[in-house]
């Protein structure tokens, strides 16, 4: 079993050695152990302290193409080296490599497809987040949760662990991040999801690479989630919106209905009438959009199933 351990890292040179250095190489049940760097488009050292860190090899994008395009590469390479489990962890140094061995566990045995850490779960690691990271982690969690109809309590976090049909399965398409999409993306695909307690260290002098801003931040992964949920959900998506709309039509008809049945008149509001009947015709035609893009989603379940056996194959091909 060879499992390949991806670091995406963008201008990490103060940590990268490091982290790569406590990467263990020996694992139980795991023959090899191989570190893949994924270098987005550093300006400093990071692609030379890494290989000098002793990085079995290290992709170079030439420009930073963001954390979303840097995990994809990890995964696409890694596929490429024969993986059959693959841990992603980030390049700061906020989680602890010698938990990997931990993280990878249910996969081995058999329990899980996908495994989280969560920092959630261990009393120390949840006291140590600052409060912001801490709240906005809770409410993604709960919505990713909803969404996917699983129980999450650390949707954010990148230490994650991956099994061979995960990596096969796994489709992801925005740049800017992976964590919220893979996890429903990988749901919507009925792949067990595990979550495991790790621990965390905040620096509080570090500026985080990605998060610029906590609610720029908040706004993109809202985007992505919903965007995400569209795509695989579309019925759900267009259908919730399309009940809502026409539902407020129909409330508005009622009320208007029942006054003149009482006062015999609709003034002062005989203008609702109007806005109530627009908004039903309007919540009809999403509901006839939320059919169509449904029958769209059968189309790309049946273009992902296509590419699931390609990948497979060509996973073969390799192996072979």
């Amino acid at each position: 079993m060879r499992l390949i351990v991806t670091i995406p890292a963008y201008n990490e040179a103060a940590t990268i050695a490091e982290v790569i250095s406590n990467i263990p190489r020996t694992i139980k049940d795991v023959d090899e152990v191989k570190v893949l760097v994924i270098d987005d488009g550093s300006s400093d050292d990071t692609a030379t302290l890494a290989r000098n860190a002793g990085a079995d090899a290290v992709i170079t994008h030439s420009t930073n193409m963001g954390l979303g395009r840097a995990f994809l590469t990890g995964i696409n390479y890694a596929i490429a080296m024969k993986a059959d489990l693959v841990v992603n962890i980030d390049a700061d140094g906020q989680f602890n490599p010698q938990e990997i061995p931990n993280l990878i566990e249910p996969i081995i045995k058999g329990e899980a497809d996908v495994v989280i850490g969560s920092r959630f779960l261990s009393i120390h690691s949840k006291r140590s987040i600052p409060f912001v990271k801490r709240s906005g982690n809770k409410i993604f969690s709960k919505i990713i949760s909803w969404l996917s109809g699983q129980s999450f309590t650390d949707t954010q976090c990148g230490f994650r662990a991956y099994s061979r049909e995960a990596l096969l399965r796994l489709t992801i398409f925005d740049r800017y991040t992976y964590t919220q999409e893979s996890l429903l993306n990988l749901a919507s695909k009925g792949l067990r999801i595990k979550e495991v307690p790790i621990s965390v260290k905040y620096y509080t002098q570090r500026k985080s690479r990605l998060i610029k801003h906590n609610l720029t931040y908040g706004f993109k992964a809202l985007l992505i989630v919903l965007r995400t949920f569209r795509d695989f959900a579309p019925l759900r998506f267009f259908g919730g919106i399309g009940i809502i709309t026409m539902s407020a039509g129909l409330a508005m008809g009622l009320l208007i209905f029942i006054r003149w049945l009482l006062t015999g008149r609709t003034s002062p509001y005989t203008s609702l009438i109007n806005v109530g009947g627009a908004l039903v015709i309007l919540g009809f035609l999403i509901l006839l959009l939320a059919l169509i893009a449904d029958m769209f989603a059968r189309q790309r379940q049946l273009q992902e199933e296509v590419l699931y056996h390609l990948r497979k194959k060509v996973y073969s091909e390799i192996d072979a």
